[in-house]
């Protein structure tokens, strides 16, 4: 933690969570899933399985969902174990279940691994062993490649982590196919490339909750300056991203169009927050619309996915890979 760590104001190990002094309900467990991240996944996870070539039967899909949920859902409850003492330091965050003292860190620590196990298990019985070591790899890559190792000792965290993000479409694109093709790599790619501008527009505006704890943010190790040109840069990049499973013949013109004008949409916010420094009597509105855009961004592209798929099962366009 280095850099980060000489300019926070309370060290982690001095914050401790309050002692849990009565049994968590079951709202605190369902807390622990981190439900708002865990919309994205489910979405992404369906848009995936049903922009799949092929077909699946509606039980097992349900279940190749279901899976997947409760994996996140796992990996979640482990970051909220792993990471309470921090979390206990944060504006954001210290009104969760273990540092507010509504749960033991016991409890979380075993409710995320029955989580991630019954998952992993599900997957592999139901749909398929390729489907269930990806889930294994998402689950491990949150739990413990970004949380425990890579959040604390590098500004470069979110993107090498972002891959944790990314596997959803991935597996459910698998539970359908049975196996790995360029367009689910693509799908993987894009959330990939779209983690670090949206997470780094979170971070220019709780810069200080993170420095206060000693997580080395970018914004915290390298600055304004630089975590803003970053944004800009990985925006430029996901661009050809976003477009590729057209470009690739995966897609017809229905996706393809609305990629182009959501990304042009995205570097168009993007360009006024990687270009400036920071003014402090707009108080940062432009990141914050950036970050709420960059949300809707990723619900619209897949969903515009599924629509493309729809349309090609019908007939009604020339559907590529999907012919």
């Amino acid at each position: 933690m280095n850099t980060a760590a000489s300019t926070a104001t309370t060290s982690p190990a001095q914050i401790k969570p309050a002692p849990s002094s009565q049994p968590a309900e079951w709202r605190d467990f369902f807390t622990l899933t981190k439900p708002r991240v865990m919309t994205l996944v489910i979405f992404t996870a369906i848009c995936g399985l049903l922009a799949a070539p092929g077909t699946i039967h509606p039980v097992l899909g349900f279940t190749a969902v279901l899976a997947i949920a409760m994996g996140a859902g796992g990996s979640a409850a482990l970051n909220h174990w792993w990471e309470a003492d921090l979390d206990a330091g944060m504006k954001r965050t210290a009104n969760r279940p273990l540092p507010s003292g509504r749960m033991r860190r016991e409890d979380a620590r075993d409710f995320g691994i029955f989580l991630s196990a019954t998952s992993v298990a599900i997957m592999g019985v139901a749909i398929g062993w390729l489907a269930a070591l990806m889930l294994a790899a998402a689950i491990v890559y949150y739990a413990v490649i970004y949380t425990m190792w890579l959040k604390p000792r590098t500004p470069q965290n979110i993107v090498i982590g972002g891959g944790s993000g990314a596997f959803p479409p991935l597996i459910g694109w698998i539970a359908v196919t049975g196996e790995i093709t360029a367009m689910p790599m693509l799908l993987f790619a894009i959330i990939f490339m779209w983690t670090p501008p949206h997470f780094w527009a979170l971070a220019l505006f709780m810069k200080s909750d993170y420095a206060k704890v000693g997580i080395p943010m970018l914004p915290v190790v390298a600055g304004e300056g630089a975590t803003r040109r970053q944004i800009l840069a990985y925006t430029v990049l996901l661009a050809p991203v976003a477009v590729a499973p057209w470009l690739i013949g995966g897609t017809s013109w229905v996706y393809g169009s609305v990629a182009v004008a959501l990304s042009v949409l995205f570097l168009a916010l993007a360009i006024p927050v990687g270009l400036r420094e920071r003014r402090d009597e707009d108080n940062m509105r432009e990141e914050k619309m950036l970050f709420k855009f960059s949300i809707y961004y990723l619900f619209v592209l897949f969903g515009a996915l599924v629509v493309d798929r729809v349309l090609a099962a019908q007939g009604l366009i020339s559907a590529g890979m999907f012919a």
